[in-house]
């Protein structure tokens, strides 16, 4: 199990990663892409919200396929359910505890821009 939290710390998430942070990614969407924070993959049920629940907002636009949480106190992203595919979570890697970003070199971006849910 891999703890992420918030900036704040209002907000804790305990989940299994479905893939090595080595498989991160970011997306170019027209949201994600201002977002900039590369997401680790963790599969819907692996993803389980410890605490603070109640803190969290979700934001959804275009196809609202993807939904956004943000803790509402310090506006920090934690997941996303993940256009690309809905049956995973897109998980900030920033917020995952004893992860530095820098460590993990270029991570690679996906091409979120041209999705076949826009075609």
């Amino acid at each position: 199990m891999t703890r992420v939290t918030c900036h704040c710390g209002a907000v804790e998430l305990r989940v299994t990663l479905a893939e090595p942070l080595s498989h991160a990614r970011r997306c170019d969407c027209s949201f994600c892409r201002r977002r900039g924070v590369p997401a680790a993959t963790v599969m819907l049920p692996d993803l389980e919200v410890v605490k603070g629940a109640d803190a969290l907002s979700v934001y959804s636009f275009g196809t609202h396929t993807a939904k956004h949480h943000f803790c509402k106190i310090c506006g920090v992203y934690t997941h996303h359910q993940r256009r690309s595919n809905p049956d995973e979570y897109g998980v900030n890697m920033a917020g995952i505890e004893g992860v530095h970003l820098p460590d993990h070199g270029d991570i690679p971006w996906h091409d979120g821009v041209n999705h076949p849910s826009d075609q």
